[in-house]
């Protein structure tokens, strides 16, 4: 298919105790930042927690709350009327679920893009590779011809990604057009297949390769997230776990949380046998980083994980105070 990113299902049946949404859509939005203040507002209302990023290119972001609120809101969202327009109508929303709230604020923020490649003249409406469905994901990537793209960053791709894919080994996704100008070339791979967590850098990632002459660019519809709902463990070809970007860290196969946490010192995901290593101190070193930290970073870092800890100790403190019933998430 080459339309855009089609509207996905509703939240499925069957409540978590914190649902999360993933969501983005590409719409041109006059005064964007106009809309700030009414997002802020209703996500405050509606005691969701999680990141909207607004640009003049749409919106993008993760959000969580419990289930039948942030449902109404998704659907608020979709008939919200901006310009005389419905600009979110088909927003595309990847759901899964938590046992706790992921995030700890809730935030509207305006930038430039609603996710930074930084270069000019990029626009998804206009021109993107051809969508390929979860379920005709593996054919396609089983073709010879196809090279297959992980375009997500080097931390992520270090606790999962699908069998064969290249790793472009970026920091950033600033970074990936200079990979794509360093390894790829429009008549030695006329067949390149890209992923990403949720689908929207693909958008943009897709939209550069036909821009530079590649003549067949697919991408994962709803990505590597909407695989694996859709795609059964027995017949898989993803690896690992699937890096988020929120407190649960990683998602498995079955959209749980996974077994990793994140070091504040490097920002890499870390597992139980990493924190066993002497040289991991929970907030500010990991194995991975622990021999770069100066004394001076070690000492700013534990500062701000005692602040972190005794602001959490206030807030359990808090809760415990609370009518049960309003401790559902």
């Amino acid at each position: 298919m080459t339309d855009h990113q089609s509207n996905s299902s509703d939240a499925p049946e069957g409540d978590p105790v914190v649902l999360v949404a993933a969501l983005y859509r590409f719409t041109p939005l006059v005064d964007h930042e106009s809309l700030q203040g009414p997002l802020q507002d209703r996500m405050r209302k509606d005691e969701l927690r999680g990141s909207l990023l607004l640009a003049a290119e749409g919106i993008n972001g993760t959000i969580s709350g419990r289930p039948p609120v942030l449902r109404a809101f998704v659907q608020w969202l979709r008939q919200f009327e901006h310009d005389g327009h419905l600009p979110f109508e088909a927003t595309d929303v990847k759901w899964s679920g938590c046992d706790e709230l992921p995030f700890r604020r809730a935030r509207v923020r305006l930038k430039k893009e609603i996710v930074t490649m930084g270069v000019e003249g990029i626009d998804p409406l206009q021109s993107v590779g051809t969508y390929v469905d979860p379920e005709d994901w593996n054919s396609l990537v089983d073709d010879p011809d196809v090279i297959l793209i992980d375009t997500r960053n080097d931390y992520e791709v270090e606790i999962g990604t699908f069998a064969g894919a290249v790793n472009p080994k970026t920091d950033t996704f600033r970074e990936f057009p200079k990979f794509v100008e360093e390894n790829l070339d429009p008549q030695q791979h006329p067949k390149v297949a890209m992923f990403c967590t949720g689908g929207i850098r693909c958008e943009k990632s897709t939209a550069y390769l036909k821009e530079r002459g590649f003549s067949e660019v697919y991408h994962l519809r709803g990505g590597i997230l909407n695989y694996l709902e859709k795609v059964s463990p027995e017949e898989s070809r993803w690896r690992g776990e699937c890096f988020v970007f929120d407190s649960r860290v990683s998602v498995d196969h079955e959209l749980q949380a996974g077994r990793y946490s994140l070091c504040h010192g490097c920002g890499w995901p870390v597992t139980a046998e990493m924190k066993a290593d002497a040289k991991y101190e929970h907030g500010v070193a990991c194995p991975r980083c622990a021999d770069e930290v100066t004394d001076e970073q070690r000492r700013r870092r534990r500062e701000r994980q005692r602040q972190i800890d005794e602001q959490q100790a206030k807030q359990a403190n808090a809760a415990s105070f609370r009518d049960p019933q309003s401790l559902t998430i």
